[in-house]
């Protein structure tokens, strides 16, 4: 490939350059590092020069091809490639900080408190926005309703995302400000729904399109507030030992944002940006082929949308949800409409990353990716690929799909998957194992802010198909689970592969950008557990520490 071709001669350059030049850098000792490269799985020692990883091998053997240069002791720390997360989104990240944070709340009481907690600091103006509701985990599981926040919040308006993003619920302040009658009168909403009560009247939940209702008088975040949300994300990036992010879906805006930063010499992550469907961002690079900036942040891939998600159940399925008969989610455009736009796409010279979650989804992403006559080349992705018929497997390897998984999906939906799909379909449900037995490639990621950034948490979730509180024992579906060695590829090498950028990032390899993680646990020995309680002790971007310290020199 010409990624390889050009990646052997920087590689070739890189090692000329420090035989005849006087490079800065130093010469990691006593670490136990697992390279992620086949050729070479592990190590006690590399240099890094002027950014990158210099010789891998034993202290002597680095010592020797880098004479003179300072050396740094690991203290018998374990050491990984840094992290990349294929799929996330990252202002979302940041703006998150700035909102009420619901994750985790186990009661409709428990909202209130931390609802009414965040209002103390707010203007008397000012909308109350936050995300993480999940009323799976409430004792009645049933969605809550604007009358629930009237209750507490009779004036202001409250508009709150649930945990996937893929329902949001308001209260009547926050309906009136949007139109109360136009609500009332909206009978059908392409891609989404409005949830009616027995009266007809709205409850205050939207599904998936239909939140473009209130998001359309929700006040923007101003430039400062967007800043520091970006701020804010590179600093939990940071401290939880991502080195690259894959973020599904920006536009313009958020590009320029980006680029402001790396122009500024602050924004130390390798940014691979999908942009949001398409648009005026989408046609500004359709056939620009590649946009480059410099190395911490490439534009060539395009994040569609074909369904909603499980937990509210929009994710679009063949057969009716086995918790609630008669509906089978939502599609957000016609197959024959969307596989006009991957054609769109495609001839753009994109590549196609799309949100599929339910069988049904998938299998349209399928079919339109296959009349757009796509091929492994390509790369195209199944974003997410939650839920499949085991039948089509065959197909997403004929492809060359890569499955674009986020392992805590699986363990954040355990206790309602099942609810959802009965005992049949979810077989086919959060497969990892299956699909990659099958040759199908992986690139894992968490879906941040959906979930939590922590990749230790993803690695955890991946290796033993438990929650943080060790549930299931044994593991659900535990024939899914992934090996160490699995997991760590996926949230390395296997997402720089599904960025074409395995040449230059996702490994510890000669003339290779010098991003590692260093931990204070060995995650590829120690009991299962133990990889809850690894911190992590360093992250090192373009071989400069951005959290923690690497060791003593």
């Amino acid at each position: 490939m010409k990624t390889s071709f050009y990646a052997a001669i920087a590689a070739v350059l890189f090692l000329t350059a420090c035989s005849t030049e006087s490079p800065s850098g130093y010469i990691l000792t006593d670490a136990v590092v697992y390279t992620v490269n086949d050729a070479q799985p592990t190590a006690e020692s590399f240099a890094v020069i002027d950014g990158r990883i210099g010789t891998v091998g034993t202290a002597d053997e680095v010592r020797a091809a880098h004479p003179g240069l300072e050396e740094r002791s690991a203290g018998g720390k374990t050491i990984v490639p840094g992290f990349i997360d294929a799929h996330g989104h990252f202002m979302g990240l940041g703006t998150q900080r700035l909102q009420v944070d619901l994750r985790g709340t186990r009661s409709l009481e428990e909202v209130m408190s931390r609802l009414k907690a965040y209002e103390a600091d707010l203007p008397d103006s000012a909308w109350i926005t936050g995300r993480g509701w999940n009323q799976e985990l409430w004792p009645t599981r049933a969605f809550p309703t604007a009358a629930d926040l009237d209750a507490h919040f009779p004036d202001r308006p409250v508009w709150l995302g649930r945990i996937d993003g893929h329902a949001a619920w308001a209260n009547t302040a926050a309906m009136e400000a949007a139109g109360m009658d136009k609500i009332r009168e909206t009978r059908y909403v392409v891609g989404g729904a409005i949830i009616r009560g027995a009266d007809d009247e709205p409850t205050g939940i939207f599904i998936d399109a239909a939140e473009n209702i209130i998001n359309a008088v929700v006040p923007d975040l101003n430039e400062e507030q967007l800043d520091r949300a970006l701020e804010l994300a590179l600093q939990e990036s940071a401290e939880v030992g991502l080195t690259g992010v894959h973020d599904a879906g920006v536009g313009m805006a958020t590009i320029e944002r980006y680029q402001r930063f790396i122009n500024e010499e602050r924004f130390p992550m390798r940014m691979y940006a999908m942009v949001g469907g398409t648009g005026s961002t989408f046609d500004a690079i359709c056939n620009n082929h590649i946009i480059d900036y410099g190395e911490r942040l490439t534009v060539r891939s395009v994040k569609l949308y074909l369904d909603g998600a499980l937990g509210s159940r929009g994710a679009a399925l063949i057969d009716d949800y086995s918790d609630d008969p008669g509906n089978r989610g939502l599609l957000f455009s016609e197959p024959e409409e969307f596989a006009e736009v991957v054609q769109q796409a495609v001839d753009c010279g994109y590549q196609v990353n799309t949100h599929a979650i339910g069988d049904r989804g998938n299998q349209v992403l399928l079919d339109s990716y296959e009349a757009a006559g796509v091929s492994p080349e390509g790369r195209h992705r199944d974003e997410h690929t939650q839920i499949i018929q085991l039948s089509e497997i065959d197909r997403f390897k004929e492809l060359g799909i890569i499955a674009s998984m986020q392992p805590t999906h699986a363990t954040s939906d355990l206790n309602m998957a099942e609810d959802r799909l009965g005992p049949f379909r979810i077989r086919g449900g959060y497969a990892w194992k299956t699909l990659l037995d099958a040759g199908v490639p992986l690139a894992l990621g968490s879906d941040f802010p959906v979930e939590k950034s922590d990749p230790l948490l993803g690695f955890f979730a991946a290796v033993t198909r438990q929650t943080e509180t060790l549930f299931p024992e044994g593991g659900w579906y535990p024939e899914e689970r992934l090996s160490r060695e699995e997991t760590l590829y996926g949230f390395t090498k296997g997402a720089a592969f599904a960025a074409f950028q395995e040449d230059v990032s996702g490994s510890i390899e000669t003339g290779k950008h010098a991003d590692f993680v260093v931990l204070s646990d060995d995650i590829m020995q120690v009991a299962a557990p133990r990889i809850l309680e690894t911190e992590i002790v360093a992250t090192v971007f373009a071989g400069e520490e951005v959290h923690g310290s690497i060791g003593s020199e």
